[in-house]
């Protein structure tokens, strides 16, 4: 399995987007600090994940996240009822 992952700093609410096929290890990864891009808004949240079967769907996924450049979108992704 591959996952697109949204992760929420509890230090100023911003987001990060990736891509992963082990979650659990990768958000480890970014809450120890090994990422240099996420290292000085630690610690970090789950707040949205989707499964995909291959690694080119959740890239693909991953990039049309990112090309939306809206924290509005983000926010309907993650809490689509509101």
């Amino acid at each position: 399995m591959h996952y697109v992952y949204i992760l929420q700093s509890q230090l100023d609410q911003s987001y990060y987007i990736g891509y992963t096929s082990n979650l659990e290890n990768r958000i480890n990864y970014h809450n120890n600090g090994r990422s240099r891009y996420t290292r000085k808004k630690m610690p970090w949240k789950i707040v949205y994940t989707e499964k995909f079967d291959s690694k080119t769907e959740a890239l693909r996924k991953e990039k049309f996240i990112k090309k939306q450049k809206s924290r509005t979108f983000i926010e309907e992704l993650i809490n689509p009822s509101k």
